[in-house]
């Protein structure tokens, strides 16, 4: 069965039904329900696939995930590189107000 989702409080409801809640911030929810929009707006949603596809992580996580080595002068503010990294890798969907980067994982 699909079901139609309208709008971004829809989206994160589907993934609290999937016991997927804590998977991913309530805003980088909204982040990844904009991009899914812009990207494909009758996609079928797989909660789990979103799960398994995108993650949401800081850039100090992303560094150490990722084995990025930065000099001591990147790593007093690691975001460009970081993001820089990823644009060269992968997808950014958005960077959340707390500083989170949402991103297609590779």
């Amino acid at each position: 069965m699909n079901i139609t989702i309208e709008n971004a409080s829809q989206f994160r409801e589907q993934f609290q039904r999937a016991g997927r809640k804590d998977q991913f911030s309530y805003e980088a929810l909204g982040l990844l329900f904009d991009y899914f929009e812009e990207l494909a707006p009758d996609m079928a949603l797989d909660v789990i696939a979103v799960c398994c596809e995108y993650s949401e992580s800081t850039p100090l996580e992303i560094l150490k995930d990722y084995g990025i080595e930065l000099n001591e002068e990147e790593k007093e503010d690691a975001i460009p590189a970081v993001i820089e990294y990823l644009e060269n890798h992968t997808s950014i969907v958005g960077i959340t107000d707390s500083g989170s980067i949402v991103y297609a994982q590779f």
